[in-house]
Formats: structure tokens, C-alpha cells, sequence
């Protein structure tokens, strides 16, 4: 039997899509369709030459860690040319940055050089290759929860949780919360007021419900909403994630999809939606719950029930990053 006719359209696209993120970060310069078609023409002569699926993925294995090796990084000449990084980029990390406890820069007195490790792997790269054993994904999501524990204390929201935003050297760890690039802080006068936050945050999947119905007010349990979702990914069978927004990543298909999974809510269980701007401006049909034991069939009843706790629709009844910690979930090593 042909090894090509078990590899479906999906499982190419993924690889696609890995390759042309791969060519993108190889080259800052590089645009999107450039970077697609280069990983396009290198899936496609992976998958006429190879004669299996393993050779396949050692093939495409190795045109990313070809693209990786090649990565390109800006390189700081003098002062002035750091003043001119320095004053290119999203000046607002910097003082955030401050807030970690790590160095003591003063803008004009100096330079400033940032310095990052390389990490090798993403959570997601990890699971759409399911590369992580129960026990890894265990201490990766216990490291996600301590990092988001120390930001909120910090007055943080992170507003971007995702598989590829969780970042580690290793399946084993430790594993590191990555991108702030649209954070927000507490008095940071680079952030919006604390009741008119921006609501297009987030990622597709891992958005809130209280987002897509417009909330402003919104805190720190936003970043535990897509924390549930990446405790799913990670735990469930396939490694897929729990919500679907649809091909184009549409807010009223992430809804709908949100509304089939957990049940349409009403203001008897859901008390916060009277606040919500945008609740009320379309009728949903009124989808039954699944049972937790249906939405998330063949893994351990703590991880389920730890995703149960996270995933709510009030947002106030949500684990925080610290009563995450200690679910017993998190209890065996």
C-alpha cells in the first residue's frame, strides 16, 4: 500500500504551515507568500520522493531545522545604531520588562542590548508532532501556570496564551511564557485604561467568551480562559484544539463552536452577560452541554477536571494561575 494514501490533506497543510513559518523567521525580510511558496515546493518534493512517511518527515525535519540554522539576527554596531533598534521597537516592553526584577536601564545612559536564549521548540510544534509524553506536557503546563501566577501579581495580563507562545529547549523543560508584545499592565501609561482594554486579543481558539461579546473590563482571567484551552490541547487525545473558529478564524464561529461544546449559556449561568455590550444582538439556537467526560474522552479525570475549572463562562468562577498550582492535577511530579 501507497504510504501517501494515509497522509491526508490536513497532515500536509500542518507541515506547510511549520515550513513557511520557518522560512519567515529565517529571514526578517522575508513576506508571507514567499516564505509559502518556498515550503510548499520543499513539502511537495518531500512527498513525490520519499518512500514513506518517516522518510517524509525526516525530510521536512530537516528543510526547518535548515531554516532555523539560518535564522537571521540584527546585529548592533554602536549607539547609535542600538538608539535606533531601541527606538523602532515597541518602546513599551521596556519599562514591563523592568517589572521582572531584571536590570536597572535608564533610556540615554548607555546602551541597551537585548539578549535572548534560543529555544528550539514551541508547545505546538511539539504537539502536532505529539512529541510530549503525559509526564512532560504535566510539567509544562505547571511551568505556564507558575509564570502566569508571577505576572498577575505584577498587575499583567498577557492577553495571547497559546501552544506557540509557551516556548522550552526541550520536551522536558522548562518551559517559558513567551510574547508580550500585547500585554497590559496595570498603571503602565503605554496600556489602555483599565474599562476601555482593546478586544481584539487573543488568538482565534483561545479567545473568551466574554471578549467576542465585547467586554472591556476584562482581567486576568482572560489568560486563564486559554490556559483551559492549551490544558486541553495538551492533554487530549490528537492534541487538537478544544474550539474551532472556523477557516477564516471568524469570532461567531468560535462562538457557535464554544456554545456546542459547553452549552449555549443563559443569564441564570452565565450572571455576567448583562453587562456584556454585545450580548443579546444575536439569538443562538440553544445547544445542550457536553459532558466533560465526552468533550475531553480518554485522559486522566484531574487534567479533565482541571480544563472543567479554567474553562467557565463566568469569568469570576475560573481558577486563578495559583489555585491552578495546586490542582491535584499538579500533584504527582
Amino acid at each position: 500500500m501507497d504510504w501517501r494514501k494515509g497522509l491526508g490533506f490536513t497532515d500536509r497543510l500542518r507541515v506547510i504551515q511549520s515550513l513557511t513559518t520557518a522560512y519567515q523567521q529565517a529571514s526578517s525580510a522575508a513576506a508571507f507568500a514567499e516564505a509559502q511558496s518556498q515550503a510548499r515546493q520543499h513539502e511537495t518534493e518531500a512527498y513525490e520522493n520519499a518512500d514513506s512517511k518517516e522518510e517524509y518527515d525526516r525530510i521536512c525535519q530537516r528543510a526547518i531545522d535548515a531554516a532555523e540554522a539560518t535564522c537571521v539576527v540584527p546585529v548592533v554596531s554602536g549607539p547609535d545604531e542600538a538608539r535606533d533598534v531601541f527606538q523602532g521597537s515597541e518602546t513599551s516592553e521596556i519599562p514591563t520588562g523592568e517589572q521582572f526584577g531584571h536590570g536597572d536601564f535608564q533610556p540615554g545612559r548607555g546602551r541597551l542590548v537585548l539578549v535572548f536564549p534560543f529555544l528550539r521548540y514551541d508547545l505546538e510544534h511539539l504537539l502536532r508532532r505529539d512529541m510530549v509524553t503525559a509526564t512532560q506536557a504535566r510539567s509544562i503546563l505547571r511551568d505556564l501556570f507558575h509564570a502566569l501566577a508571577h505576572i498577575h501579581k505584577l498587575g499583567i495580563i498577557h492577553r495571547d496564551i497559546k501552544p506557540s507562545n509557551i516556548l522550552m529547549d526541550s520536551p522536558d523543560g522548562p518551559a517559558y511564557l513567551a510574547d508580550f508584545g500585547i500585554s497590559w499592565q496595570e498603571g503602565d501609561p503605554g496600556s489602555e485604561p483599565s474599562h476601555q482594554k482593546i478586544t481584539d486579543v487573543g488568538t482565534t481558539c483561545y479567545r473568551p467568551p466574554e471578549i467576542l461579546f465585547g467586554d472591556k473590563g476584562y482581567g486576568t482571567a482572560l489568560d486563564l480562559w486559554a490556559a483551559g484551552c492549551v490544558v486541553a490541547e495538551a492533554i487530549g487525545v490528537g492534541h487538537r484544539a478544544l474550539f474551532d473558529s472556523g477557516p477564516v478564524g471568524s469570532d461567531l464561529s468560535l462562538i457557535v463552536s464554544i456554545f456546542k461544546t459547553l452549552g449555549t449559556p443563559n443569564e441564570q449561568n452565565w450572571p455576567e452577560v448583562q453587562t456584556l455590550p454585545d450580548w443579546g444582538k444575536v439569538q443562538f439556537y440553544a445547544f445542550p452541554a457536553q459532558s466533560w467526560e465526552d468533550i475531553l474522552p480518554n485522559v486522566s479525570s484531574n487534567g479533565r477536571d482541571l480544563a472543567r475549572h479554567l474553562l467557565c463562562y463566568e469569568s469570576g468562577q475560573r481558577l486563578s494561575a495559583e489555585e491552578a498550582l495546586r490542582h491535584p492535577y499538579f500533584s504527582t511530579p
